[in-house]
């Protein structure tokens, strides 16, 4: 009947009657038996032999070595003629289209001898998502237990003075609380906080990341720091300030490219009427006994803690009692030995290859920066390179794609990866929010077309070079989900791996938090954008002046050269030429000397001198002790930058941190001229790791498309930087988008300390056991131990469950008896294990 109506459905459409729709259907009914039989109709020997047919094609697929098939690896396709079969394993071939688009640079005779699936650098799509490490190189890092101790006693060395700090900090409001509260001191016994393992703690008040001791309103859950209380205490709360608001007028791309432009009216923000208490420092009082009333009303606001209580001053003892026996690395040593780029008559020896001169800076010994290739770093030059890391001089490293397998970073391979349909494991990420660097706004593009721009180039209806940015794609926790093979192969380039290694290097921090703690987001991302070696002077491919809030490594992995098309030439030169104009009347108008200026602002466009066939990005880093003159120079002068939809900035809240200027060949000219400092200048090469200090300001300018990837990391040496830059965060505007600290550098410093002594002492480098979080569904050691002991200890007659019932209606049992004496922090869970002993259950699920 369902082929009968499927039959009758075309004679509907053409407008039969009832009875002649009834007179047909009869009809096909009656044939139906004769065309079987003449062999119109499918039969069940035809259908039989069908699926014999499509199971020999499939054991075919599966044994596709037992035949001489010509279907290509990479699009799975047999027309597209000849073929290269691989002879170390036999299965797979290429077919040459394939070769030509996705294997360029390799000869066909090397695919015959060894495939790219042998290689591990195969890009198609599934071999592009297997999750399996890659044969024949190591991304992991293994450290010896020697070299373990070793690292473990550097770092103790560098953190001591930081963890006196902190202890003295928290003695201090300890000894405050124990006045308050008329106790002694060793009374003191802060309450214990209750904070979700994937939240992170902060400051209501400067935003800065709680660790452990701080106070807290229990009428308004208002959290607040030590430094808080402290300055609220001395009457000067300095983290209180107001909104910054910069009113930035949408013109139109007419305005961008030197026209007048009309203004574009955009959607305003949703006003906010609830005041936020962090605005008014008059709601935050201090009587002269030090005890701190809430901007709420609420009196004496509890102390409180996350970590177990004293756990900070016994690290600090213990830490303080092995420097005191002389069990710790001394510094003078390594920063007193002399460099070995320089020779025995105090010259730098350039003919070693591994420095190159970046600056020129008079009676200064640092304008060279040191470039060992990846294949000349050894063990033994890691000293080499922490004699200039901790003067905190960058260090780049050449070369580093060779430690690697080889995977291609081409734009489509990746695209080819991240295109696929969405499923359970993976995630598709199509559409993208790219930054146009003319005007710095977002705009949504498919990845497909800004992968397109980013091999052809894309231009404006004006004719201008269209410079598009993605900043932190793919998100770093999909970038090991959506390119595992991609991350491993980022993991194998990573330099100096006691450093970088995000999950074990022993030199890096942040690897030191433990596992069930909210981490901070440290990569690694990607950072692709276009780019052109002719600096523009608006709309230029650029990261604006910085600082990172860590270490950070960035790896120049892929570049493309787009050259300007020639018929663009002329506009380009028209709209420059309209854009001096502009500056020169917005910018620069007290200027005297105006046709000099008009002369400068032509000539600043130019392309940067040597740029060679590998060269990718232009960087310039600021050394830290000329900060304060940058700084001062961005003040005197901020009036004569763009940021967004190119209007002149009007007020800057912090000059590095706002993140809204950078520097073109003529402001660095201009800041050499009036103060006399100069950065780093140098090209980032295809292959080169720059390893970046935290607190050193630093652009980058795109000379070409260019791929980076980039792994933040925190190193023992730099500990103090992060700390000052945390001062400064928590000093923002609270509006401001740095305001937040997101790194929480002192907790690293805890947990770093915590696993340096355990090394040292030969334990398991395990979390304190009274912090641990309970999680759903599992019980806590302490717990577990208690129950043991309890249990061990009764007698045969008193094991049974019921025994256990009947004793405890009123009476004490040895259970309940462990479980009272557990700490505060255990015992919220201790009534549900309870019920499951009486019904006989608990020790079967704790084992």
């Amino acid at each position: 009947m369902l082929r009968l109506k499927k039959r009758t459905e075309p004679l509907l459409r053409r407008g039969l009657t009832q009875t002649q729709l009834l007179s047909k259907s009869k009809i096909l009914e009656a044939s139906f038996p004769l065309r079987k039989r003449l062999g119109y109709g499918p039969t069940k020997s035809s259908n039989k032999r069908r699926k014999t047919v499509n199971k020999d094609n499939k054991h075919r697929q599966d044994n596709a070595e037992n035949f001489e098939s010509n279907m290509c690896h990479q699009c799975q396709r047999n027309d597209r003629g000849q073929v290269v079969r691989c002879q170390n394993c036999k299965k797979k071939r290429f077919c040459l289209p394939c070769l030509r688009t996705w294997y360029p640079n390799i000869a066909k005779e090397d695919i015959a001898k060894k495939c790219p699936c042998c290689c591990s650098i195969c890009c198609c799509r599934r071999c592009l998502r297997l999750d399996t490490k890659i044969k024949g190189i190591k991304s992991n890092l293994e450290v010896s237990k020697d070299a373990k101790i070793q690292f473990s006693k550097y770092t103790l060395r560098w953190l001591l003075p930081h963890m006196k700090e902190i202890n003295d900090e928290q003695i201090a409001e300890k000894e405050l609380e124990a006045k308050i509260s008329g106790l002694e001191f060793e009374e003191v016994k802060p309450q214990d906080a209750e904070s979700p393992p994937d939240e992170r703690l902060t400051c209501d008040i400067c935003k800065t990341s709680i660790f452990d001791l701080h106070r807290s309103c229990e009428d308004c859950s208002c959290d607040i720091c030590l430094t808080c209380c402290l300055e609220i205490r001395n009457g000067k709360p300095q983290a209180c300030k107001e909104d910054v608001s910069c009113n930035y007028i949408n013109r139109g791309l007419e305005y961008a490219h030197g026209g007048k432009g009309q203004v574009i009216e955009m959607p305003s923000d949703e006003p906010n009427d609830s005041k936020d208490h962090m605005k008014d420092p008059s709601m935050w009082k201090a009587n002269e006994a030090g005890i701190i009333t809430c901007y709420c009303g609420a009196e004496n606001l509890v102390l409180k803690r996350l970590l177990p209580d004293g756990w900070v001053s016994d690290l600090y003892k213990q830490v303080e009692k092995s420097a005191e026996a002389g069990k710790l690395l001394d510094l003078s040593e390594t920063v007193s030995e002399r460099c070995p780029c320089f020779k025995s008559d105090g010259h730098i020896d350039m003919d070693n290859g591994k420095v190159f001169k970046a600056a020129c800076r008079e009676g200064s010994e640092d304008n060279y920066i040191y470039c060992p290739s990846v294949r000349d770093v050894q063990q033994d030059d890691l000293k080499h390179f922490q004699h200039h890391w901790v003067k905190g001089e960058p260090v780049v490293m050449r070369n580093v794609l060779e430690a690697t397998s080889g995977l291609s970073w081409e734009p489509m391979v990746t695209y080819r990866a991240c295109r696929l349909i969405r499923n359970k494991k993976h995630e598709t990420l199509l559409d993208v929010n790219s930054t146009d660097c003319l005007d710095f706004c977002e705009v949504e593009i498919t990845l497909h077309e800004f992968f397109t721009g980013y091999i052809e180039g894309r231009y404006d209806r004006m004719g201008w070079p269209r410079v598009l940015k993605l900043k932190d794609w793919p998100p770093s926790k999909f970038f090991e989900e959506n390119l595992p093979r991609h991350s491993e192969e980022f993991l194998c380039s990573l330099p100096l791996k006691q450093y970088t290694h995000p999950t074990n290097g022993p030199l890096n921090l942040a690897v030191k938090l433990p596992k069930n703690c909210l981490k901070p987001d440290m990569g690694p991302k990607t950072y692709i954008a276009y780019g052109f070696a002719q600096e523009f002077g608006r709309g230029d491919s650029v990261t604006k002046l910085h600082c990172d809030m860590s270490d950070a490594v960035n790896v120049l992995t892929h570049i493309s050269e787009v050259p300007i098309r020639r018929e663009n030439q002329p506009d380009i030169e028209k709209l420059k030429k309209k854009h001096a104009e502009q500056d020169l009347k917005e910018l620069y108008s007290s200027v005297a000397n105006k046709e000099e200026m008009m002369e400068i602002l032509e000539k600043s466009s130019q392309e940067v001198e040597n740029v060679e066939t590998d060269d990718g990005a232009l960087w310039d880093i600021f050394r830290r002790e000329d900060i304060p003159k940058l700084e001062h120079y961005l003040q005197k002068h901020y009036k004569e930058f763009r940021h967004f939809y190119c209007c002149p900035l009007s007020q800057i809240a912090h000059p590095i941190h706002d993140q809204t200027f950078y520097l073109t060949r003529y402001h660095i000219a201009k800041l050499k001229e009036e103060y006399g400092i100069e950065p780093w200048t140098f090209n980032q090469k295809l292959g080169d790791a720059v390893l970046i200090h935290v607190g050193c300001p630093h652009q980058v300018r795109n000379l070409k498309s260019c791929t980076k990837v980039a792994l933040d990391f925190v190193s023992p040496e730099n500990v103090s930087e992060c700390l000052r830059l945390t001062k400064q965060y928590r000093l923002l505007p609270p509006n401001h988008f740095a305001k937040e600290d997101k790194l929480g550098v002192k907790k690293m410093i805890i947990y770093a300390v915590d696993r340096a002594l355990k090394d040292l002492s030969g334990k398991e480098s395990t979390e304190p056991e009274e912090k641990k979080n309970l999680k759903k569904g599992k019980k806590s050691k302490v717990i577990v131990k208690a129950v043991d002991k309890a249990l061990k200890d009764l007698p045969p007659s008193e094991k049974s469950s019921e025994t256990v019932e009947e004793k405890s209606n009123g009476i004490v049992n040895p259970i309940d008896k462990a479980l009272q004496d557990l700490p505060p922090t255990e015992k919220k869970c201790y009534p549900q294990l309870k019920r499951s002993l009486r019904k006989g259950k608990g020790r079967k699920k704790q084992r």
